[in-house]
């Protein structure tokens, strides 16, 4: 019942009171010459005696009485026609007061504008918005731009007077950079959050002009100045440049002015100034310049192909130093100075890349190794040589050197190594003589030797240093066995070798080098001591074989020189020499042999060191190093020497043609065990595989050893295919199935 009631009553509605008050018919024009005259005192600049309270009012309720239109108008066309004054009062100034004036009417401008913007901001905030035109000093920036900037008499005299400041300032004369920098800025604001004025009217001139300017410099420069006088004005101009936006320009300018002068000073000339005779990249590569190298780096590198060219450069110059010093005839005869060479250049373009080319630029680093491999490679005898080098510093090079030197001296020779490809032939070297220093006793350090296979092993995996290793167990097994040797002679009673010393290395055939096993004949003495060591050892190790490697061994004599007595440290194959003349004052070349047996080259090889100033053991006629059947060979007793225990030197020469091609078929027969081993371990993990496929694992497997020949990895292929351990398929003969 209650609901009802309350639904059945009317509502009440409060309505505000209405006020009918009727407006002068003339408010409008009233106001606005109000305005329009505090407007015009702005102007002349008698702003303090307005009251801009009062004038705020009335612009509002202009606006607020729907007026805003007429107020906007009116406002664009008193503002238009004081800016055509200005205008011509500007256009009508001498060339010495043209800029101030334009700069003192912008900067009186602006400041009036503010102004006006304050008193009529209730526009800005409704009308302008409701309407979707320019702020009242937005307005004023479009009138100035239209009215004064783009002036037919002021637009072009301004942007050629600005040019030729900046001109004058690029001949090193002084100019009023602050006034510059007013009309730029002027320039920037009339853009109204663009820089489309700037740009359009002074920018885009400004760097055609520049472009012409630069264009004119680079051309007359380069044509009278060295390469280093002219990266350093191109550097100059850029740094001037740079200072130049600082200081008067925009700064969105800065990218593109330095992208003219790259273009003009370094990009259309830089193939020029690499290749300058005389002076470019090649001289100061060969002169060690690294100021200009690394001056030309950062020039360079600021453009487009830049670094490309300089690393091009680079590469054909290295190649061709590095193919002067492998192909130089004194390196294919003197392997002694081949790799000190090869270090010696390398150290100079490690220095280069680490102090001209961005600290060991990756990119400059990956051209200069190409270049080593590339010359390196070209030379038959880098493995060789850099294992003869290794050889004599592991010899007598690294004594009294302090361990972080040794470390230092290895390091440098593994740079080489990395370059080379066929590491599996400098294994095969490396192992030669690395038997020699251990079996001769020649190694100046067991940590250097040690320190040396590690650095290989980590290079190139175990199976590398597996053999070289098991060397070193050899040797360290052999010294347990001679000393049981001797254990057991002392419990002889009748000992068959008292007077004699024997020391026995036991060499696993698998691990060492295969030597050339022709007969010496040796002394009586020597072969009795080698029957009870044989007896010995078999008696203790049933199932193997001893084979006597007399060219691997050493012997000491005790030899009289008049009443002088020496102890002599000599080859196995030189001891029987010098024993022959216990019983002959002369022999000829044809008795030695006859006698020793020892074979032509050997026995010429362990003569040499025997005739040499420095030992001279014996004397030769004829004195001459060609040695003939005929040559005598005569016992010098009138050998001197201060010390009692005289070491002949073993002399580990570069090997002859006829041994290296010894040792490359030996080198041959490994690879083709390798390239077949590579094919069978490919198939099985595949099961069938394309020609071209299979061709290409196999290289990548044995890249680390060395770059198998396609052809002859087809070889191995047929031979596999032969042997059934390959198939072909039945459908396509390109590919390969694998037999279990």
């Amino acid at each position: 019942m209650s609901n009802t009631n309350n639904n059945n009553k009317k509502k009440i509605t409060i309505k505000p009171f209405r006020h009918h008050v009727s407006m002068d018919p003339n408010y409008a024009e009233t106001t606005w010459s109000l305005l329009k005259n505090a407007i015009h005192e702005i102007f002349k600049k008698n702003a303090s005696v307005l009251s801009f309270e009062e004038l705020y009012r009335n612009a509002y309720n202009m606006v607020l009485h729907k007026y805003g239109d007429k107020l906007y108008n009116n406002l664009r066309q008193e503002v238009d026609e004081h800016l055509r004054d200005v205008a011509t009062h500007v256009a009508a100034m001498n060339d010495d007061k043209f800029l101030n004036a334009l700069c003192e009417s912008w900067s009186e401008h602006t400041q009036s504008m503010l102004m006006i913007r304050d008193i009529l901001m209730y526009m800005d905030r409704v009308y302008v918005v409701n309407h979707n035109v320019n702020s009242v000093y937005d307005l004023g920036l479009n009138l100035f731009r239209d009215n004064v900037a783009r002036h037919i008499r002021i637009k072009d005299r301004l942007l050629n007077m600005i040019l030729d400041a900046v001109k004058r300032e690029r001949n090193n004369e002084v100019i009023n950079r602050n006034i510059i920098k007013n009309i730029t800025q002027m320039l920037v604001d009339l853009g109204i959050n663009s820089k489309s004025v700037y740009e359009e009217d002074f920018e885009k001139a400004f760097l055609e002009t520049s472009a012409l300017f630069y264009k004119a410099e680079a051309d007359s420069f380069i044509a009278s100045n060295s390469a280093s006088e002219y990266m350093k004005k191109v550097e100059k101009r850029l740094r001037e440049e740079m200072e130049r936006v600082a200081h008067y320009l925009d700064n969105n300018t800065e990218l593109k002015i330095r992208e003219v002068v790259e273009r003009e000073l370094i990009s259309v000339h830089m193939k020029a100034l690499v290749n300058m005779a005389g002076s470019g990249m090649r001289s100061m590569l060969k002169d060690d310049k690294i100021e200009d190298l690394t001056l030309m780096y950062n020039l360079l590198g600021r453009v487009a192909n830049g670094h490309n060219l300089m690393r091009e450069e680079l590469s054909k110059f290295v190649s061709e130093t590095g193919r002067a010093i492998v192909q130089s005839p004194e390196n294919q005869n003197k392997e002694k100075t081949y790799v000190p060479e090869l270090l010696d250049l390398k150290n100079k373009y490690d220095n280069i890349l680490m102090n001209a080319f961005g600290n060991n630029d990756k990119n400059f680093q990956h051209t200069l190794n190409q270049a080593f491999e590339l010359f390196i490679n070209e030379s038959q005898q880098a493995p060789e040589y850099i294992s003869l080098f290794i050889d004599e510093k592991l010899r007598k090079g690294l004594k009294g050197v302090s361990e972080a030197e040794v470390e230092q001296t290895l390091d440098k020779v593994m740079m080489l190594f990395r370059f080379i490809q066929e590491k599996d032939i400098f294994e095969k070297y490396y192992k030669q003589h690395l038997a020699r220093r251990l079996l001769l006793g020649r190694s100046a350090s067991d940590d250097a030797e040690r320190s040396m296979i590690a650095k290989l092993k980590t290079e190139c995996g175990y199976q590398f240093t597996s053999k070289l290793e098991g060397m070193f167990q050899d040797m360290k097994q052999s010294t347990q066995t001679i000393e049981r040797f001797k254990s057991y002679l002392n419990t002889i009673e009748m000992n068959p070798i008292k007077g004699m010393e024997l020391n026995v290395q036991v060499l696993t055939t698998g691990f060492w080098p295969t030597q050339n096993t022709a007969k010496c004949t040796l002394p009586a003495e020597i072969v009795k001591c080698c029957e009870v060591f044989q007896k010995y050892y078999l008696s203790n190790h049933t199932g193997r074989r001893l084979t006597w490697q007399t060219t691997m061994g050493t012997g000491e004599l005790r030899a009289f020189f008049g009443k002088k007595r020496h102890e002599l440290n000599v080859s196995t194959h030189q001891m029987v020499i010098l024993l022959l003349f216990n019983n002959h004052d002369t022999l000829t070349l044809k008795d030695i042999q006859e006698a020793t047996n020892i074979p032509g080259p050997d026995l010429q090889k362990n003569l040499l060191p025997l005739l040499v100033p420095a030992h001279k053991i014996l004397t030769k006629n004829p004195p001459v190093k060609k040695f003939s059947a005929t040559d005598e060979f005569t016992f010098n007793e009138n050998f001197k020497s201060k010390l009692f225990r005289v070491k002949v030197v073993q002399v580990v020469q570069k090997e002859s043609e006829p041994e290296r091609g010894e040792t490359q078929k030996k080198v041959d027969e490994d690879r083709k065990h390798m390239i077949e081993a590579a094919i069978v371990r490919t198939m099985k993990a595949r099961k069938n595989m394309q020609h071209a496929n299979l061709v290409a694992e196999v290289t990548k497997q044995l890249s680390s050893r060395f770059r198998p020949n396609p052809i002859t990895i087809k070889k191995r292929i047929e031979s596999l295919i032969e042997r059934e351990y390959l198939e072909r398929s039945s459908t396509d003969r390109k590919v390969y199935n694998y037999l279990a």
